[in-house]
């Protein structure tokens, strides 16, 4: 056994151990936002200051509220500005010059994603954001914050953290300006990222610049990366990614640095990576090893108020949705190539104790406003809690993507017992009424303890849980790191037959996704059929978005699996997209003329008739010719056509408006001014107006 890199671990977590106990620290209230908060603790200055993307709430789901009460906990003062105004810096000088440094983040969501959906349309709401309102934050927020804090507070050190910054340390396909981008870093100006989970290198990088080192000294830090002066030479124990220049110019090249970056996420044995952008070298050191049970606890036992911030009026709809939820875990060893939770959390499953999670139960319950349903226990997935290899040894040397694909590793302890106690526990806490699961379960792993699936069905669903097959189709299940379809109907089979046992009418909520890499119009008319044949009809259609670093995104912008560099189909085209999108709704009218289209294409005329066995009537239904025509009439409004200004009935050089008659083109209207051409008019007056026989 690798004794020497176990210790390392174990004393990693050292600092964080050593918090300041929850009884000993100030009651519960909120880290300032402004100076006149900060004045009401005493404090005449700042040792941190959090730039976030999010509206701050102070609850142990939000990263800005862990990172904020550890740094708290370990000695410093801290104060949150959230959502600034970065059309200037004033926002960042709010409370006077950091003595340590600006910590930088976009948000809990990549600010892109939180934008702009698959179709790159922007979104019409922000859960993240007071009153769920767009246009708080800038798109990619993580270089507009780093750059204000740099003019604010010149020789400020700036650390960038978050998923946004986290997911972009290395050159990265950019779905929403479709190129490769250069590490986050040099575009940011950060002085560090930090990537993954932060408590550690946060507490570290404050202790140490306390004691006067500077950011250059920090570079030995897990979980961090940093770029590299022109004339500064990299540590020589790097491996060396292909280059910027290199993934730019070669698609394969970008697979492979893909697959070299996801073979080093082991904090065991990962080495530090190099990629070079030009004469600039970006240095990503090996993660953070996972945190032990006792930093756990912790961090989650830290007073949080549970509540936004008191200066918030509106609701948050992000915080209405996770209010009353207790998080038991963190990690997940699924690998699914589409999911970041992975890269940024880490495969090591890092476990909270029984003790702490139901003091926080308890706590909840106390809360005048809880109204006694814990809406969730869980995590990134519900029943992974306390998973772990069974063999350290062989665990310190894995560089597997996935313990559950293609088949459950042997080694992986898969033992329901720990987590069915808590759920037991957890129900009878005084003032609780139920306890929900609403993360997401793994199937695999749930049928193999048949305690669990009673457990779970008889108490801890309120009629619908949501599960994640994802797809039919075995070639883009294997793509994602999926198990199969059967899987999902063998779950759905045990769950109905313990949810009747338990004298209850429930309900699975499966969701899928469309467009994923390896999805054709077969593979989606695949999935049609299977949710026709089972009585699902999904209320909502997750397209894929490729989020940076993921595996799925380099399938997507490569066309090839990054460790097999096979080929993989790859829908690109907004045609494709809305054909896929459309089958997964097949029942909707307004999806009728998208589906027809796509089954003729595919050849599977069949499956349009009246027939039980088919997708769609053979006739269009009322509802989606009157769809249509409403599509039809939206081309010609708005910008798309031509408006008539005051200026145009203006009399032109002194000639008066009698003498001087303006000549009207066919393309234009003799309509008011402002009201352009309306193509609800009679055709015969139409005809008239165009000047046409």
């Amino acid at each position: 056994m690798d004794l020497p890199i176990l210790t390392q671990a174990k004393r990693a977590c050292g600092r964080l151990e050593q918090l300041i106990s929850p009884d000993e620290l100030a009651a519960r209230v909120p880290l300032p936002m402004t100076m006149a908060e900060a004045a009401e603790r005493g404090w005449d200055e700042l040792d941190v200051v959090f730039i976030t993307g999010d509206a701050y709430i102070d609850h142990p789901s939000f990263a800005m509220a862990i990172l904020g009460r550890t740094l708290e906990a370990a000695g410093y003062r801290v104060g949150i500005v959230s959502q600034p105004n970065w059309h200037s810096c004033e926002d960042w000088r709010r409370f006077g010059r950091p003595r340590l440094f600006f910590a930088i983040s976009a948000g809990n969501m990549d600010s892109m994603i939180n934008h702009y959906t698959a179709n790159r349309k922007v979104r019409n709401s922000d859960a993240y954001s007071p009153g769920g309102r767009i246009g708080l934050r800038p798109d990619r927020a993580t270089l507009s914050y780093c750059q204000r804090a740099r003019e604010a507070f010149k020789g400020v050190p700036v650390i960038a953290g978050g998923v946004e910054a986290s997911l972009r340390r290395l050159a990265h396909y950019d779905y929403w300006s479709d190129k490769v981008r250069r590490s986050i870093l040099l575009d940011s100006k950060a002085d560090l990222v930090v990537f993954g989970m932060g408590e550690n290198p946060i507490v570290e990088i404050a202790d140490r610049l306390a004691r006067g080192e500077t950011v250059k000294d920090l570079r030995d830090i897990r979980g961090v990366a940093y770029a590299l002066g022109k004339s500064e030479s990299p540590p020589e124990d790097c491996l060396a990614l292909p280059s910027y220049e290199e993934v730019v110019a070669d698609k394969i090249a970008f697979a492979e640095a893909t697959k070299m970056i996801h073979n080093e996420t082991n904090p065991y044995n990962a080495r530090r990576l190099l990629q070079m952008h030009g004469d600039q070298a970006i240095v990503v050191n090996p993660p953070q090893f996972p945190i032990s049970k006792k930093s756990m606890d912790g961090i989650y036992d830290l007073p949080y108020t549970r509540r936004a911030h008191p200066s918030y009026s509106e609701k948050i709809p992000a915080f209405d949705m996770i209010k009353d939820s207790v998080t038991i875990m963190r990690g997940c060893f699924g690998g699914c190539t589409f999911c970041s939770i992975t890269a940024h959390q880490g495969r090591i499953i890092q476990s909270r104790s029984q003790v702490s999670i139901l003091k926080e139960i308890e706590h909840m319950a106390d809360d005048k406003q809880f109204k006694g349903v814990v809406s969730d226990i869980g995590g990134p997935t519900a029943n992974m809690y306390e998973m772990r290899c069974s063999r350290p040894d062989v665990e310190v040397k894995c560089r597997r993507q996935s313990c559950v694909h293609p088949t459950i590793c042997k080694l992986l302890g898969t033992d329901h017992g720990p987590l069915i106690q808590l759920m037991r526990e957890a129900r009878q806490v005084e003032g609780v009424r139920k306890v929900m699961v609403a993360s997401g379960i793994r199937m695999d792993l749930a049928q193999r303890s048949p305690e669990y699936m009673q457990e779970l069905a008889r108490h801890h669903v309120g009629g619908l849980l949501k599960v994640a097959p994802e797809h039919a189709d075995d070639e883009v299940l294997n793509n994602m790191k999926k198990p199969s379809i059967d899987e999902f109907r063998q779950f759905a089979d045990k769950f109905d037959t313990e949810s009747k046992r338990a004298g209850k009418k429930q309900h699975l909520v499966p969701y899928f996704i469309s467009s994923h890499p390896g999805s054709d119009l077969n593979s989606m008319i695949q999935l049609a059929v299977f949710l026709k044949q089972n009585g699902y009809k999904p209320d909502q259609v997750q397209d894929f978005i490729p989020a940076p670093l993921d595996v799925a995104t380099c399938m997507y912008y490569t066309g090839v699996d990054p460790f097999t560099k096979k080929p993989v189909y790859i829908a690109k085209t907004l045609k494709d997209r809305k054909m896929q999108r459309a089958l997964m709704q097949f029942f909707k009218p307004e999806n009728y003329f998208e589906v027809r289209a796509a089954l003729l294409q595919a050849g599977r005329k069949e499956l349009i008739g009246d027939g039980c066995d088919c997708l769609i009537p053979a006739q269009p239904p009322k509802a989606a010719l009157e769809q249509r025509r409403k599509e039809a009439g939206r081309q010609f409004r708005g910008d798309y056509v031509h408006q008539i200004t005051k200026d145009d009935h203006k009399p032109s050089g002194g000639s008066s408006a009698k003498s001087k008659k303006k000549k009207f083109s066919k393309k234009e209207s003799r309509n008011a001014p402002g009201l352009g051409y309306r193509p609800d008019r009679k055709s015969v007056r139409r005809r008239e107006l165009d000047g046409e026989q």
